[in-house]
């Protein structure tokens, strides 16, 4: 007899890149600044597009972007944008790659996203109780709200259910269904 290891049922798939992402990182608490804003980056360059192709392209975007050093990007001009339009190893669109230099900048101003996002939740995980995916929201009211003052403070590609997405994945909030070895 063997022990099933119960998962969510988009991470007990064949792809051992989107398994260990969701064993060991989604939904799991992130405080460091450069994770929050690297996650941001790549939830906006999923846009339209499916995860697992964002997560396959993950180390092409790190090294692209200086290691998510926010400072640096934040100081990218046409010349590096122009690089990065022709660096196949990330989604080339000019959109998504110009919304992660805003937002970068718009970060600085912050002094720190992470901080920023954990204040709506009081710096404590939202633990949800899902017994199945379907019940699963793409977006809510938490994700309205700093979607909409995202906006205001000029991130780019920051809707509510990329902000959502952005909240699982950094274990803002923790979505993992109730059976789920890894909630």
């Amino acid at each position: 007899m063997t022990n099933q290891i119960i998962r969510c049922p988009w991470g007990d798939i064949a792809d051992a890149q989107m398994r260990e992402y969701h064993d060991n990182f989604w939904g799991k608490p992130c405080y460091d600044e450069r994770t929050q804003f690297e996650m941001l980056v790549l939830e906006g360059a999923q846009a339209g597009l499916s995860w697992s192709t964002i997560l396959h392209k993950r180390e092409n975007y790190r090294l692209a972007f200086d290691a998510w050093d926010i400072e640096k990007i934040a100081a990218y001009g046409e010349a590096k944008i122009a690089e990065l339009l022709q660096n196949s190893g990330i989604v080339r669109n000019r959109l998504k790659i110009n919304a992660a230099v805003a937002n970068a900048q718009a970060a600085l101003k912050l002094g720190s996203l992470s901080g920023f996002i954990w204040d709506y939740v009081g710096g404590k995980p939202v633990v949800n109780h899902w017994v199945t995916q379907d019940e699963i929201p793409a977006s809510t009211p938490l994700s309205d709200k700093i979607s909409n003052d995202m906006k205001r403070l000029g991130f780019k590609f920051v809707g509510s259910t990329i902000i959502y997405s952005h909240l699982q994945a950094t274990g803002v909030v923790n979505d993992h269904i109730e059976a789920c070895a890894f909630k």
